[in-house]
């Protein structure tokens, strides 16, 4: 399981080391190969391509293709989206359009989301705790699941 948060630095040629308590945990139990992407540009996910092929691929094939979500997602994370693996100093390269929108640049925090990491610009991220503060109305709907 990847869980918690690591503060890591975006490199001049746009690599992240992945900080390695992620790294060990992914190379054990997936591999090195992974796929990179995002949905909104906002953020890096990292997912092992293992990962990514069950978790997202198997169920993207039950989607009919000619329903117009399945289409949207599909032309983002193909759009942000690299095959990759790590290098041999545990670092993973962010496309070039992925790194520009979701503002990949110097400090960047590294989140365990249990099966896949997401990567966000420092800055960026604080913004947002604070515009989508976690509300009375988010406790109660989770509290719907147990949690």
């Amino acid at each position: 399981m990847l869980r918690g948060s690591i503060a890591a630095k975006i490199d001049d040629k746009g690599r992240l080391k992945v900080p390695n308590a992620y790294r060990s945990a992914i190379t054990a139990k997936y591999g090195d190969v992974l796929y990179v992407t995002s949905v909104t540009g906002q953020s890096v996910l990292i997912y092992p391509m293992s990962v990514w092929v069950e978790e997202v691929e198997e169920k993207l094939k039950g989607v009919p293709s000619a329903l117009p979500a399945r289409r949207r997602y599909f032309d983002r994370v193909n759009y942000y989206g690299q095959q990759t693996e790590f290098d041999r100093q545990g670092r993973v390269s962010i496309h070039g359009r992925l790194r520009e929108s979701a503002e990949m640049v110097g400090e960047v925090d590294v989140f365990g989301n249990l099966s896949h990491l997401e990567v966000w610009n420092h800055e960026r991220f604080t913004q947002r705790l604070e515009q989508e503060p976690l509300t009375d109305d988010d406790f109660s709907t989770l509290a719907e699941y147990g949690i």
